[in-house]
């Protein structure tokens, strides 16, 4: 895969037309609830690198609270044509910088926020209600705000199950889905995986060079990243505190739906079959959450759908290499009606 970061990330000329499997050439490798997050000093600044989005925020609702979800978005803000592009368990919406300007050279409105308890969002008081329903309510709200009558949806791992399931519901509002390696049978040992990383995770790191060396540990699944891509992930994954060190930026409670003994198998098909907009489908090649077999299934169920295995990477793909970025912005200027 190439080493193409944030900075400069401009689609291909013309559309491809991908095969409903493809393989992507592999490229040599690259050197307290209801609570908003606690105010401090601003985050570590990253070295200007492009377009600067606009920051946002919209009022959403929980069992017993409401809560703010934070995003950011990119593009012409009067553009009809909008992508929501949402993050996976414990990550936050600028994992999508550079997808985001190459979609907003393309005259899309993207705008990526941060799932409840991650990032600039605020908390819940009930750690249980970190779930899907909950997530699908904040993404809801949202496009309330946006005014959005219909989306693209691109969702990576936790973000493209959400998607799923909106998708799947009656007089959905998507019209295209793209999932970022996920599907709708999460098997029991990469999700108690996920759990323990979640929540072995340090909270507090003393500096950004020891955050960084966790990040690039633990996302080691997404495949060879330049430094500058890992330094962009660690740096907006951290909260500072008034001491100078930093704080992980998501909420523990995010993980106590995978204690052992409350995960298992998930199986989700019957949203999947209901679905019916065009659907683009990336599986790491070595992802242990979308399996092979259930990928297949996945496009035999729907035979419209464009399945893209990507060399290099398991869970999941960062979106973040050129060659990634264009196997999506090729597809979406080709089913684009």
């Amino acid at each position: 895969m190439s080493k193409g970061g944030a900075r400069g990330v401009s689609p291909k000329e013309g559309p491809r037309s991908p095969t409903r499997t493809e393989r992507v050439p592999a490229r040599s490798k690259a050197a307290s609830g209801g609570r908003e997050p606690a105010a401090g000093p601003a985050r570590p600044a990253l070295k200007a690198a492009g377009p600067v989005p606009r920051s946002g925020r919209v009022l959403s609702i929980a069992r017993r609270h409401f809560h703010h979800i934070a995003y950011v978005e990119w593009g012409d803000p009067h553009s009809n044509r909008i992508v929501l592009c949402v993050h996976g368990l414990s990550r936050q919406g600028r994992d999508f910088d550079a997808l985001a300007i190459a979609l907003a050279e393309q005259g899309y409105r993207v705008v990526c926020p941060d799932l409840v308890g991650r990032g600039r969002s605020g908390r819940l008081t009930e750690p249980d209600d970190y779930a899907l329903p909950q997530y699908a309510v904040d993404m809801t709200m949202l496009l309330a705000r946006l005014g959005a009558e219909t989306i693209d949806w691109i969702g990576t791992s936790l973000g493209g199950l959400t998607g799923i399931i909106m998708a799947g519901m009656e007089d959905s509002p998507i019209r295209r889905l793209v999932v970022n390696d996920i599907g709708p049978f999460l098997p029991y040992s990469a999700l108690r995986r996920l759990g323990d990383n979640v929540r072995g995770a340090p909270r507090v790191f003393e500096d950004i060079e020891s955050a960084e060396a966790h990040f690039r540990k633990s996302l080691e699944p997404f495949g060879a990243l330049t430094g500058a891509q890992w330094r962009h992930l660690t740096e907006h994954s951290l909260t500072p505190l008034p001491d100078g060190r930093f704080e992980n930026h998501y909420d523990p409670g995010i993980g106590e739906a995978f204690r052992p003994g409350r995960v298992y198998n998930v199986s989700l098909w019957g949203y999947w079959d209901a679905i019916r907009c065009p659907m683009l489908v990336l599986r790491g090649a070595d992802s242990d959450l979308l399996l092979p077999q259930t990928a297949k299934e996945m496009t035999s169920r729907r035979p419209d759908t464009t399945l893209v295995e990507i060399p290099g990477c398991g869970h999941a793909p960062a979106l973040l290499d050129r060659d990634q970025i264009s196997i999506i912005t090729d597809w979406m200027a080709k089913t684009d009606v």
